[in-house]
């Protein structure tokens, strides 16, 4: 919104900054930043009045979860997408339609997740809606955006998958680039879902993932850029810069009454919304695989339950003690803050090797 006051800059002046993206992604930051800070205890407070109980605890889970975490309000990603969504709107090109596509993504995720979480508040149960029902309506709102997504991909790229290290090689996926970015989507928001299991644990590797993508968007976005580091060329990502500095800015503010221990926890409502959030930010910028080095935490705490599940069906036996294998760690007697931290390091390194794909070609 903030970008229209470009026209009324002679070139010269303080309005011409606004036609700057960094400019505007720092004013997105700050932005979120101080919304989290300003509304973050109001929130918690009512969600507090509201909830009684809150957020139910998983019986089969840690029996310290039963007693440390019992009565913590959930729905807290509210607070993120709420800082998200003003600084967005507040510093982006309102004109540009990767914005609004990442956008829809958000909040529809959002939309599902509050509906979980208000399943299980209202309920006192561990158990949401459906997990088919969220897992149905995730894959319809990702093909909406995946098939918006071919739409506006320039002609040369549209419907094709680029390969990391590989400066030419592209896949014509054809029919199929609407499917694959659909599950790229979904699983993207299912595996941050899943990984949100302990204080802090989901929120800063979404940050470091947020950052990442943020300064891909802005690389591929611009042609010179693009050109120098030999990158497909995507007009209008840059924008997506701000949209990941409001994310980091929102998160911040969330991780500061998340931090252990928690005050209140971003429930589904937070972790659907940033995983589906991560997805299309990729998809936009045609990294999908990318996407997968950057949230390789995210894809390890996923793979965790498939291969427990599968594996239990088949042979009534366990691979590890518990998942999502954060579980796995607290049962083999780490600390809380030990494994969160340790994460943490571990999505940071996985985004250094993200950033590298982009000159490793």
């Amino acid at each position: 919104m903030l970008y229209w006051l470009t026209g009324l800059s002679d070139g010269g002046d303080i309005f011409n900054l606004f036609r700057y993206i960094t400019f505007r992604a720092g004013g997105a930051f700050f932005t979120a930043l101080i919304f989290g800070f300003i509304f973050g205890r109001p929130l918690i407070n009512l969600l507090r009045r509201r909830q009684g109980k809150g957020q139910p605890i998983r019986e089969d889970g840690p029996a310290s979860h039963i007693l440390e975490k019992a009565g913590t309000p959930t729905m807290g990603g509210a607070l993120i997408l709420g800082a998200l969504v003003v600084s967005t709107l507040l510093w982006a090109r309102l004109d540009n339609p990767f914005i609004w596509i990442v956008l829809f993504v958000t909040l529809g995720f959002g939309l599902i997740g509050f509906a979980d979480d208000y399943q299980k508040v209202t309920r006192n149960s561990a158990r949401g809606i459906s997990g088919k029902l969220r897992f149905g309506a995730g894959l319809l709102i990702s093909a909406a955006a995946a098939y918006l997504f071919s739409l506006y991909h320039p002609d040369d790229l549209a419907n094709r998958l680029a390969l990391p290290f590989f400066k030419d090689t592209l896949i014509n996926l054809g029919v199929f680039f609407v499917p694959f970015a659909m599950l790229v989507i979904a699983g993207s928001a299912n595996a941050v879902n899943l990984t949100d299991g302990l204080d802090g644990l989901a929120i800063m590797p979404v940050m470091i993932a947020a950052g990442t993508l943020g300064v891909i968007a802005y690389a591929v976005g611009r042609f010179d850029f693009a050109e120098y580091l030999e990158v497909h060329y995507v007009p209008g990502t840059g924008e997506l810069l701000i949209f990941s500095a409001g994310l980091i800015g929102g998160g911040l503010g969330f991780l500061w009454y998340n931090a252990p221990p928690a005050a209140v926890f971003m429930g589904d409502t937070g972790s659907l919304s940033l995983g589906g959030a991560l997805g299309a930010i990729a998809v936009a910028t045609k990294h999908e695989i990318v996407l997968a080095i950057v949230g390789g935490l995210f894809v390890v705490e996923a793979l965790s339950v498939i291969i427990q599940v599968i594996y239990f069906k088949r042979t009534g036996r366990r691979v590890f003690l518990m998942a999502p294998i954060h579980h796995h760690f607290e049962h083999k007697g780490w600390k809380e803050p030990q494994i969160v931290i340790r994460f943490w390091i571990i999505s940071l390194i996985l985004a250094l090797i993200g950033l590298a794909t982009l000159k490793v070609r």
